[in-house]
């Protein structure tokens, strides 16, 4: 074991953790390890599309997250929308009743989107409605968190944006993944310049064992070697436990 471990918390603290995309995949293993960090008295909030799937996972967390005293919110909305973001930030301030010390906004959802040559791209709803979800409904979410809860020296405040290395390096036929990634970590890099007070990281978590690489197989051929998203999520609060990443920095899994 490095020294790190030893001048640094091995807890997330007593805070507010928001997880969205968090009914599946990297969002659902996600949930699974922060249940495991934060100190009594924290709130977990579980944000997707589906109820259903959230309840399922509310589920699997109810033993652990009652012997830790953690408060478990699951929040069914749609974020590409105005009321998706504003409902999740009205019931995370609602929750946090309790004085906290860090909030910890983990932006997970995102989708594949059409895997298509340029040129087809001639349809601005579907490009829009593809940008709505993948990049504006994260800069509003994260914009309405820090209003919820502004920065002061005495709260820990990180962000993470889940990333690709497809936000570094462009790939034929997948413009709108590739843009929307580099969109969302130039987004987090202009508020890592702007609040000395707020932690951001984007990290990129490897091919996964997830729906979406199941997608990519069956569209493109392509097979990648895939890790377990339980071990992507275990790298992330290693990174997020030691604390020791410039804000703003790209991270890959590859690297930790």
């Amino acid at each position: 074991m490095s020294d790190i471990h030893s001048k640094n918390p091995r807890t997330l603290g007593r805070g507010i953790c928001i997880i969205t995309g968090a009914s599946k995949g990297f969002g659902h293993a996600l949930a699974h390890e922060v249940s495991h960090l934060l100190k009594a008295g924290s709130i977990l909030l579980l944000v997707a599309r589906s109820e259903s799937l959230l309840q399922e996972l509310k589920q699997e967390l109810q033993s652990f997250t009652e012997e830790q005293q953690l408060v478990v919110r699951c929040i069914a909305v749609d974020l590409s929308t105005r009321e998706g973001a504003h409902e999740t930030v009205m019931v995370a301030k609602q929750e946090a009743v309790n004085e906290m010390d860090h909030v910890l906004l983990i932006n997970n959802a995102g989708s594949l989107g059409d895997i298509s040559q340029f040129a087809s791209f001639t349809d601005l709803d579907k490009v829009n409605s593809y940008l709505s979800l993948n990049v504006s409904s994260a800069l509003v979410l994260t914009a309405g968190m820090l209003q919820a809860f502004p920065c002061r020296p005495d709260l820990r405040w990180s962000i993470v944006n889940v990333s690709s290395v497809f936000a570094l390096q462009a790939l034929p036929s997948w413009v709108l993944y590739c843009t929307a990634k580099a969109a969302r970590k130039m987004m987090f890099n202009v508020l890592a310049e702007e609040e000395p007070n707020v932690k951001v990281l984007s990290y990129s978590p490897g091919p996964m064992d997830t729906e979406m690489q199941k997608d990519i197989q069956r569209l493109t051929g392509t097979k990648n070697n895939l890790f377990p998203c339980q071990e992507s999520a275990a790298k992330l609060m290693k990174l997020l436990l030691d604390n020791e990443f410039p804000s703003g920095t790209h991270v890959d899994f590859f690297t930790v």
